[in-house]
């Protein structure tokens, strides 16, 4: 039983960052940009983060730096696309190459660096319920938040007035623009908030999930969030299920090695990317009901009249 709550909490503590990012992924795609930088933007937030938390042992000021930082280039990669009209497939795998390039740069100073010793975030009384305690109620913060973002993003698309314009671009940038909306401002904003968002991802992930800084430690998350965008069709609930899915089975190779099952250790690391490939054949095969929940405008560079 105590071995069963520790994996929730542990698969609830890996899926967090996947959740993280795939929402601000999710928001780019609402309003048809495609952002396949997600790596990059999560390897600068981390590092960006480590440093400041190492620096002044904050791990509030370390997510806000993590999100400034990967803004800052989710920024260049908005303006590339959305005013230069560059590729937005090309232009995002460079910023992916970028982004692991340039944090593995400004990260060599802090490769063997502690952070200070771990705090406990469990919930006063509820923390000490048996099983369900330590499987729900322990977590750090982010991991509750994260649920916050998912259930406020979904609202915001889908009952405000505001998300209802951020949809109708993602589906007809050029409709949007004859009624007078700024789509170039407005897919800018969503790129922004999208970086932010891994930024954080980044960040939770080299300060509070494994608290150190290891060249390439994002090890894949950023194309797995990806994935999730298209796992979830495009729908904010369904990012926190498919996150919580890949991390458990992301703690579950651990889990299984721990119990001593006679299995090589690289095929248990392939598994989340496996499952990744799996789920992502799976959805495919329908490719009708794929495109009726797809984004109509998603990748595709918009141009205004005039």
């Amino acid at each position: 039983m105590t071995e069963t709550a520790l994996l929730i909490a542990a698969m609830l503590a890996s899926g967090t960052p996947l959740a993280i990012a795939g929402l601000g992924l999710l928001i780019n795609e609402k309003v048809g940009v495609l952002n396949l930088g997600a790596e990059g933007m999560l390897l600068v937030g981390a590092v960006t983060g480590f440093a400041v938390s190492f620096h002044t042992g904050s791990t509030v000021l370390a997510m806000l730096a993590g999100a400034g930082a990967a803004a800052l280039l989710a920024a260049i990669f908005g303006w590339l696309v959305i005013w230069i009209n560059a590729n937005q497939y090309a232009t995002g795998l460079a910023v992916s190459l970028f982004g692991g390039g340039f944090s593995a740069f400004v990260g060599v100073p802090y490769v063997g660096q502690k952070l200070g010793a771990p705090v406990s975030h469990a919930i006063p009384l509820l923390g000490d319920i048996p099983f369900f305690g330590p499987a729900l109620f322990r977590q750090h913060p982010m991991v509750y938040l994260s649920v916050i973002a998912v259930a406020v993003v979904a609202w915001f698309f889908y009952r405000t007035r505001a998300g209802l314009v951020l949809r109708a671009v993602g589906e007809s940038p050029e409709s949007a623009h004859a009624l007078g909306y700024k789509v170039r401002l407005l897919r800018l904003a969503a790129v922004l908030a999208g970086g932010a968002l891994c930024g954080v991802a980044g960040a939770y992930l080299s300060t509070v999930y494994t608290p150190l800084w290891v060249e390439g430690m994002v090890a894949g998350r950023g194309w797995i969030a990806l994935a999730l965008t298209v796992f979830a069709t495009w729908r904010p609930a369904r990012i926190l299920l498919g996150a919580y899915l890949f991390g458990g089975v992301t703690m579950l190779q651990l889990h299984l090695q721990g119990l001593g099952v006679e299995v090589p250790s690289q095929f248990l690391s392939m598994l989340p990317y496996v499952a990744t490939v799996v789920v992502l054949v799976l959805i495919s095969r329908n490719p009708i009901w794929l495109r009726a929940n797809m984004p109509a405008s998603l990748g595709k560079p918009f141009f205004p009249g005039g």
